[in-house]
């Protein structure tokens, strides 16, 4: 099937995803916590019916992922959550159709925009509730550009400057909320949570009465392998009981983790002291991570019908470094090894890039952008590729 999907191709594994939404009801239905979709992270939207039926709703950082979300998995009158949170509006007026919560992230932007949302609410069939974003100062994140809670990060109000705004706007400004976020955590296990949940009682649990809700962020990795799901259960059920307040989640990687591949051709190989396969594919446009963070994919090739996984680096008789088809001279995957030589035409397949690539990939160089692919199974249990979606030259044309 790998050698038959047109390349490049992001490609979706139906049965994966399946998987990681049977970890997230069960979470969701165990700790009494709404578990809500980060577009942000993942948004194969066009395979989005058991998510759909699963998922509690979805959480948006700006007006095109709150419609989509509210499209596609729904909004208040399907029972579903749309929560929508920026460093800072210029409007609100547009997300009023769409959002069921809306999260401001300074005593400014409260004082500006909550009477719009009242009034909005006034005539409402359903109102909007309002919340504001929290930093408690503690994060275990240690790759600073994901760290919400790093020196001078502009997310969240600190303790000190959540007290100059009370000062400020006075006390009776917290009467407009109904909630406070937090968001301080990437790709990491509960025991995260249980490290910051007492920085964030300790910093503002005297603003918890009145409250209904309290918003726990994304990045709990949820359905990875080794996560600790009954620790995360208990220490949900232990809040609720404790401050009798709602709780969601926003996962976004967790939802996509693992869930389909990038498949890629080798369209050439150079040589400048080492062999340098030139592929169909780029990190700068198509998997920003690899150079962001910086991420080494896990990768396979497939050749003449066999597959065989990299070996790592110089750690077999044929080493390759994967490079772009793009004019960046950085535009470099990695090196990765195999036992068998690699041959142009060959498909390369990286594993694990459903999510981020897609919402942050780019036509840069006027590259092509992957089509997107499933792999789901038919009537018959039987597992076929299907495409469901390409992209030309209007795609570029129209973004410039």
């Amino acid at each position: 099937m790998l050698e038959s999907i047109p390349t490049p191709c992001y490609v979706l594994e139906q049965d994966k995803l399946n998987y990681n939404l049977e970890i997230l009801s069960r979470v969701q239905n165990l700790s009494g916590a709404k578990i809500l979709l980060a577009l942000k992270g993942y948004a194969f939207w066009r395979r989005f019916e058991k998510l759909r039926e699963i998922l509690s709703g979805s959480t948006a950082s700006g007006l095109y992922e709150a419609r989509l979300g509210f499209e596609e998995i729904g909004g208040f009158k399907q029972g579903k959550e749309v929560c929508v949170f920026s460093p800072a509006y210029k409007e609100v007026d547009s997300l009023l159709p769409f959002a069921t919560h809306i999260i401001f992230n300074s005593f400014h932007q409260l004082a500006r925009f909550a009477p719009l949302v009242k009034e909005h609410n006034k005539n409402a069939e359903f109102s909007i509730s309002i919340g504001l974003r929290i930093n408690p100062l503690y994060s275990e994140v240690e790759t600073e550009l994901y760290n919400p809670c790093a020196r001078f990060s502009r997310l969240g109000i600190t303790p000190d400057s959540f007290e100059k705004g009370l000062q400020k706007y006075g006390s009776e400004i917290l009467q407009n909320i109904e909630g406070l976020h937090f968001h301080t955590h990437c790709e990491q296990d509960s025991t995260a949570l249980a490290h910051t949940l007492p920085y964030v009682e300790k910093h503002f649990g005297a603003y918890f009465k009145g409250l209904k809700w309290l918003n726990f962020g994304g990045g709990h990795h949820i359905t990875r392998y080794d996560y600790d799901e009954n620790l995360l259960i208990k220490l949900i059920q232990d809040f609720k009981a404790h401050h009798h307040l709602e709780v969601f989640l926003e996962p976004g990687e967790a939802v996509g983790w693992q869930v389909g591949f990038l498949i890629a051709s080798v369209v050439d190989i150079v040589e400048n002291e080492k062999q340098i396969a030139i592929l169909d594919v780029s990190a700068s446009a198509h998997m920003p991570d690899c150079l962001e963070m910086p991420y080494r994919p896990s990768v396979y090739k497939v050749s003449k019908g066999a597959i065989e996984a990299d070996k790592g680096e110089q750690s077999a008789r044929y080493c390759y470094r994967f490079g772009a088809h793009t004019c960046l001279a950085g535009d470099v995957i990695g090196d990765f090894s195999f036992d068998s030589k690699l041959e142009i035409g060959d498909r390369v397949v990286f594993c694990d890039m459903l999510h981020y690539t897609i919402v942050k990939n780019t036509t840069f160089n006027g590259v092509e952008l992957p089509s997107l692919g499933v792999i789901e199974r038919d009537e018959n249990g039987m597992e076929n590729f299907k495409i469901l979606k390409t992209f030309d030259f209007s795609d570029y044309k129209e973004r410039n």
